[in-house]
């Protein structure tokens, strides 16, 4: 087995993406502009975006028995991640997520789980191997929570680096925080998990200490347009991000995460990797699609040198 700096857990889905001029009201219909469909998942997402950054990376995820899976694994496959820890769910469908995008840019999210279900904890053990040999696990919260429990655990005691973005928000216990080592919430979940409603940077500087007081050492909070709030040891300070036109933020955040990560494993700065990651977020931000918008390296790169 080869040995992955980098290994991610968690969904994979299948986007149906409905544009609309606003989003409708309860009871209203509404025509949509378009329609298209990619692929996606918070922690496929996440993948392909370490993986298009250059790193060597594993990802741990269930498909369904359909056409919609074995498509997604030969995408996987030439985007370079290794697929060995992906099995197929006989009699399941894969993931599924059904995405309205505004013309402002917006979105909202609906998620069928279909075979994510099956990224339980016994799942999880069957790579344990995977997790003790990579530098850095990489997990959201589409997958079943006992198995990403179960992977932080595994994780913490090879020392093997916890990162959770925890997306979509939901109540975590104090014992998956203690174990996380890096944490991005964006605003919205920032205030779902403290209870601190994040509106400036002494509301952010207020929730990173939050995290920080369940033993998190890295507290970053994505703001969107602005950048993200970083926290390290207690020590906070605002992260600018780039100025772009936002067509499509679907996969904004997933693409910064990964493409955070891998920059990380690159023996990048805390500062160089945000900046990348800042840069790759925005160049997804100006496509369409998810995973279709998750730019390449040699992109980013570009960005930051335009800048």
């Amino acid at each position: 087995m080869n040995q992955l700096p980098l290994v991610v857990l968690g969904s994979i889905n299948i986007d149906h993406v409905l544009r609309v001029h606003q989003f409708p009201q309860p009871g209203e219909t509404c025509l949509s502009e378009d329609y298209q469909t990619h692929f996606g998942g918070k922690g496929a997402n996440q993948a392909v975006a370490a993986a298009r950054s250059g790193c060597n990376c594993g990802f741990i995820a269930c498909v369904g028995n359909d056409d919609w899976g074995q498509q997604a694994l030969k995408q996987f496959a030439a985007d370079g991640i290794d697929t060995q820890s992906i099995s197929i769910q006989e009699g399941n469908a894969t993931g599924l997520a059904m995405i309205q995008v505004s013309d402002a840019g917006e979105n909202t999210i609906c998620v069928a789980p279909q075979a994510n279900r099956y990224v339980s904890s016994a799942y999880v053990k069957r790579y344990q191997s995977t997790i003790e040999n990579a530098e850095i696990v990489l997990m959201q919260l589409e997958t079943p929570l006992a198995g990403v429990l179960q992977a932080a655990k595994i994780a913490k005691q090879a020392n093997t680096r916890v990162m959770l973005n925890p997306a979509p928000a939901q109540r975590l216990d104090d014992e998956l925080l203690s174990l996380v080592d890096i944490i991005t919430p964006n605003e919205t979940e920032a205030q779902q998990l403290t209870g601190i409603k994040v509106c400036d940077d002494d509301s952010a500087n207020k929730a990173a200490q939050w995290f920080h007081a369940k033993g998190i050492t890295t507290v970053i909070i994505t703001l969107g347009a602005r950048g993200a709030w970083v926290s390290e040891n207690g020590e906070g300070y605002l992260s600018a991000g780039f100025k772009v036109k936002a067509i499509d933020t679907t996969a904004a955040g997933d693409t910064f995460n990964g493409a955070f990560a891998s920059e990380l494993l690159r023996a990048s700065s805390l500062d160089n990797a945000l900046r990348y990651a800042h840069g790759a977020a925005a160049l997804c931000v100006g496509g369409k699609g998810a995973q279709p918008s998750i730019p390449h390296r040699e992109q980013v790169l570009k960005l930051i040198e335009r800048s």
